[in-house]
């Protein structure tokens, strides 16, 4: 089961990773709030013949839970990336990569304090581990960088879409009952109505940025790549071995991230890049180990 898990995790972040650079290439070739709209309007267009027979069969479930439904919708699908991309029009990358690191400890905070569940000193020297990683990332292997980081709104705005994502994360347990396609379409309506104001908001500003031929390259790949494929296999990890020990997999995003821009944009391979993905890695080794040991003793 904890093999499949991690296989739907590193997909996850892998998608989510290649999101970071397209985001870098959708600059001045489609608007961030046009982008977060069309990916959504794209991804309802491909999930509706899918999820359409199997949203019938469960339309009772979707009745009962639709404000639970449309709130994880709205805010891990919708407010996160529109306050994301928002944040980074204000700060740096690297502020922006650190305080994403801090989405495990949220998580496993807010387990805690709603679902009271416990973590131990490896899960905890786990995600030190693992934040460390992203630091060095983030600071492209020179701790001094740290010292002329400057703190502003953009920061502000980070911290509440890590806040939000943390929230989605934990409010997941809460998900009900029904198939993945049902689920994922249900999601995704509730993202692409949550994102029209926001659309609308840009287009009234004059701020709109009409894709081009590069512009909807970015679009279908976010829609069916960092959106559809990335989120189906997020849930179906944080099903298998719960948002404390799937949350952790959340700091490979700014080192596969890295990575791609290596492959994809031309920059080049450093070595503090590998040494991160040790340190990320072995984090999540560490901290999988521990909880999956854990999991086994709690069960009858």
């Amino acid at each position: 089961m904890h093999r499949n898990a991690y296989l739907f995790l590193l997909l996850t972040t892998l998608l989510w990773g290649g999101n970071s650079v397209a985001g870098k290439l959708a600059v001045d070739h489609v608007s961030p709030m046009t982008l977060v709209f069309l990916r959504w309007v794209l991804a309802v267009l491909i999930m509706l013949p899918i999820g359409w027979r199997t949203i019938q069969t469960d339309w009772p479930a979707v009745r009962r839970h639709w404000l639970v439904l449309a709130a994880l919708g709205a805010s891990g699908f919708t407010l996160f990336n529109t306050i994301f991309y928002t944040a980074l029009n204000y700060t740096t990358a690297i502020n922006v990569s650190i305080e994403q690191a801090a989405m495990p400890i949220l998580i496993m905070t807010a387990n805690f304090v709603f679902f009271r569940l416990r973590v131990n000193w490896a899960q905890i020297a786990g995600v030190v581990l693992t934040i460390a990683g992203v630091i060095l990332t983030a600071c492209h292997g020179d701790p001094r960088r740290l010292l002329t980081l400057e703190l502003n709104f953009g920061d502000a705005l980070m911290l509440v879409a890590v806040v939000i994502y943390s929230g989605y994360s934990v409010g997941l347990r809460l998900k009900p009952a029904m198939q993945w396609q049902s689920l994922m379409l249900a999601l995704s309506v509730a993202a692409l109505v949550t994102s029209l104001p926001f659309f609308l908001w840009e287009l009234v500003a004059g701020r709109v940025i009409v894709p081009d031929i590069r512009g909807w390259t970015v679009i279908a790949y976010t829609a069916v790549g960092a959106s559809i494929i990335s989120q189906i296999a997020y849930i179906r990890g944080n099903e298998l071995i719960g948002a404390n020990r799937a949350g952790l997999f959340i700091n490979l995003v700014p080192i596969f991230g890295t990575l791609l821009s290596v492959l994809i944009v031309g920059e080049s391979f450093q070595v503090y890049q590998a040494m991160a993905l040790a340190l990320v890695l072995g984090g999540i080794g560490l901290a999988e180990y521990s909880g999956r040991r854990t999991a086994t003793r709690a069960e009858p």
